[in-house]
């Protein structure tokens, strides 16, 4: 009966790691039109208002970031546990259980992972905007959480970190039927949408700085998609002689997640460990029966 549960799961696992590759083969470069459209709207947008500026650019966004703010703020626990989703330890160790059942997801996530980890670094350091707690009032807006006064509010790290995850959701797996995949992805859509603007509603960015972000993100997830599938450098993530690498990088996520536990008692948090520990379980459990 055992064997008989372990081969039924491994023949799920297959089908449901070909279904990821069956669509990430589908995938073409034009998928970045989009996105290059968008990002030369907002240049021309910002252009058009004379706010290719730090200054400007600040100041022209005051009435949204202000409006949004106020109404998000008025849900202070649910935003707060919600923007947590724009750290990767969070967001990816709510993944983990995937790397069992559809390890090409993960080798498309840890490409894009890297991706937006650069060009997060680099876009904040050209662009040093600072955040709306160093030019607001701070006095005349709602902060949650701790105050953030640098220079590297544009493009949010949290937005590109959400939207490059959930991009890499998107097209691994979008249903086949044409109504399924309009539906699939304004799920995707309005999912991405709600958590980028908790950045906004905890006072840490400006819409456009998520906007911004946003995109970036979308772009990241395709790259780790088309960087994953043509390199092959990940492959080794499908092995199960390289599972005791992931269950040493459970453990030590864990560990991280009850300190940031003992520091701030999120319900996010709670269910980022849960899933740690339901994954470290199957992983373990598949590694001893290989």
């Amino acid at each position: 009966m055992l064997q008989q549960t372990t081969q039924e799961n491994l023949e799920t696992n297959t089908i449901m790691n070909t279904y990821v590759i069956a669509n990430f083969s589908e995938l073409k470069r034009s998928l970045f039109f989009l996105p290059l459209f968008l990002v030369l709207a907002i240049v021309v947008f910002l252009y058009s208002q004379n706010a290719l500026n730090v200054g400007s650019y600040s100041q022209i966004q005051k009435p949204w970031f202000y409006g949004i703010n106020s109404k998000l703020s008025q849900f202070p626990e649910v935003i707060y546990n919600l923007t947590q989703f724009g750290d990767a330890l969070i967001f990816l160790s709510l993944l983990t259980l995937l790397i069992v059942y559809t390890p090409k997801v993960w080798e498309a996530l840890l490409s894009a992972s890297i991706v937006s980890a650069i060009l997060s670094a680099i876009l904040k350091k050209i662009f040093a905007v600072p955040r709306p707690a160093a030019v607001f009032d701070n006095d005349t807006f709602v902060i949650i959480g701790k105050t953030l006064t640098g220079g590297n509010s544009l493009p949010s790290g949290h937005s590109i970190t959400v939207f490059t995850t959930l991009t890499v959701l998107l097209f691994a797996f979008m249903p086949k039927k044409a109504t399924n995949k309009v539906l699939w992805s304004l799920l995707i859509l309005i999912t991405g949408i709600l958590l980028v603007l908790t950045r906004v509603g905890v006072g840490a960015h400006y819409p456009l700085d998520v906007t911004v972000g946003s995109i970036v993100g979308y772009c990241c997830g395709l790259l780790g998609i088309f960087i994953s599938q043509k390199y092959k450098i990940w492959n080794w993530v499908n092995h199960k002689k390289c599972y005791p690498i992931f269950i040493v990088l459970f453990l030590v996520c864990g560990a991280v997640v009850i300190d940031k536990i003992s520091k701030e008692n999120l319900i996010i948090f709670y269910v980022t460990l849960i899933s740690l520990v339901v994954s470290l379980y199957k992983i373990t459990t598949v590694y001893v029966k290989k």
